[in-house]
This record gives structure tokens, sequence and C-alpha cells, in this order.
């Protein structure tokens, strides 16, 4: 090669011999997101699971703030009014009492919510601790454990809630306690399930290498490691509880006057849907529209936290 040929020549580059296309920026959606991240972008191509959480952000802003909006309280009467139709100062109408419906409505979006919500997240933790416990410790206090689980299993549950909390006057705080006491065993059955493979899992064998106690074991290694099937579970969990805590009212064993849940104001509507249908409607459509965002949102959680997922992976259009 000559010296002209040599000058010619294209000077090498600085940074070695790496390919063009390395040189180019990497494209967003190819860069490392975090999971969080990928969770919530697979939860928001859901449709559905976001109109349920923008449902569900109404509910819960009515519930707090709704009673600014009115001078009556729930156990108000207007005795000038009595099963009034919706207008100008009763925005829902009345009963046959002369309640107002619409702050009745806030107070008993707010009773259902608050039972709704406690009962999940009890019963959830009561749940995660004995299945993932039973499948841990596995032998004889796994098999107690399931035999309980099975009779509690086949045990007429709901005659026995409503027994105890009509019995008990029907305090919701009582109706809390009896809900989470028969409501934890079908969820803990599936946590035991899932929680026999975890058992055999190197960090749990390493944990207990080093002396770690079973209840730290279970606490810090099994039940976290169960996150997505108990946040699904949490969320279902709210629209069972709902319903339950529904038809106990509905059928009087629930929540009893002179309080007012969702349930009681479906009861007293029942007998007058011909003739004074608001009475109804309202509780009825805030149950519907409570359940519904609940079960869009549990099945976009699903779906988010599920890998083999069709919908999570293709966005979650239906």
């Amino acid at each position: 090669m000559t010296s002209d040929q040599i000058s010619d020549a294209p000077a090498p580059s600085p940074l070695g011999h790496v390919p063009p296309a390395a040189l180019l920026p990497v494209p967003r959606d190819k860069r490392h997101i975090g999971l969080g991240r990928l969770y919530l972008r697979r939860f928001l191509r859901n449709r559905l699971a976001v109109a349920g959480v923008a449902i569900l952000l109404l509910l819960l802003l009515f519930s707090s703030f709704g009673g600014l909006f009115t001078s009556y309280s729930y156990s108000d009467a207007d005795f000038a009014a009595l099963t009034q139709p919706p207008g100008a100062e009763h925005w829902f109408g009345t009963n046959q009492g002369g309640n107002d419906i619409y702050a009745s409505a806030v107070h008993g979006l707010q009773r259902s919510l608050a039972i709704a919500v406690s009962v999940s997240v009890l019963t959830l933790v009561l749940a995660a601790v004995i299945g993932s416990g039973a499948a841990y410790f596995g032998g004889r206090v796994e098999k107690a454990t399931l035999a309980v689980i099975h009779f509690l299993l086949i045990v007429p549950s709901f005659l026995i809630l409503a027994l105890v909390s009509h019995r008990l006057a029907g305090d919701w705080r009582v109706l809390i306690v009896v809900l989470t006491v028969f409501g934890w065993m079908s969820t803990a059955r599936v946590i035991w399930s899932v929680s026999t493979s975890l058992r055999e899992r190197d960090y749990v064998t390493a944990a207990e290498f080093m002396g770690v106690r079973p209840l730290r074991i279970i606490v810090r290694h099994i039940i976290p490691n169960l996150g997505s099937l108990l946040i699904v579970n949490l969320t279902l969990g709210v629209v069972a509880t709902v319903l339950s805590e529904t038809a106990l009212s509905f059928l009087g064993f629930g929540v009893q006057t002179p309080d007012v849940s969702l349930g009681t104001m479906l009861a007293a509507g029942a007998g007058t849907v011909t003739s004074a249908p608001w009475l109804f409607a309202f509780p009825a459509g805030l149950v519907v529209l409570l359940t519904v965002s609940m079960t869009f949102i549990g099945d976009g959680l699903r779906d988010a936290l599920d890998p083999t997922s069709v919908t999570g992976a293709a966005g979650g259009r239906r």
C-alpha cells in the first residue's frame, strides 16, 4: 500500500469495531423498566380496569364529601315531606319516615365500604397466615388445619351469620367479626395449595439453615411471594363482602336501624318499587356500581400480575 493510499484511508473509530446499529439510541419501548411500572402499564392498558378505578374513586369521593352538599343527616326526619320524590329540596327524595335518601345513601355507602374493606383485609390476613403456616409445617399440623377448613366449608355459614348478627342487635362492628370468622376458609385453602411449592424453595431452606424462626420464615419469605394472589383476593373479597352484607341487611340480619347501610336501604325500598321506585333505585345503583368497579379492578390486577395472561400481554382489549 502506498503512502497516498494510507493517507486516504478513513481514520480508525475511537470506539473500536462497533456495529453502526449499536451506536443508535435505544428505542424507548426497549429500555429496561421496573416490575412495578410493567404491572402498571399492563393494568392501564385494560380499559375496563381503568373504568373501574374511575368509578371507585367517584364512589369514594361521594361517600367522603357527599354529606357536605346537604343540610340533612341520615337520621333527620322531615315530616312535611313524607315519601317525597326527588326534587330541589331532597335530591334523592325521602322515605316513609321523612329521611333524606341522599344523606342516607352517603352514610350507607360509608358503612358498607367500612364493613367490606375491614372484612376483606382481616380475612386475607387470617387466610394467609393459616394457609401458608399449614403448608410450611406440613405433617399433622397440615392435616389438622385442612380438616378444620373442610369442616367449616360445609357448615351452613350464612344461617350462622344470620343468627349471630341478629342476636347481637345487628351492630356493624360485630358483623365485621362474624363475617371474618366465617369468611377465610376458601382463601386459606387456595393459599395453602400455592404455598406447598414455596416451602421447597432454596431461600426457605437457607433461612431454616440459618436458624430463622418458623413464624418469621412464613411472614418474611412465604407470604410476600404470594403478593399477586393476595392483591387479587383482596379486591375480589371486597365484592363478596358487599354482597354478603347487603344480603344479610336485606333479610334483616345485618345492620339494624337507626344505623343505615346499602342493604338496609334496599330492604326498606323493596316493598315500594312500583309506588316509590327512588327508595330502591338509588341504593341499588350504588351497590351495582361498587361491585362492578371492584370486579373490573380485580380482573385488571389479575391480568397485569399474571405473566401468562393473554389479556395482560395483549393490552387487555376486550
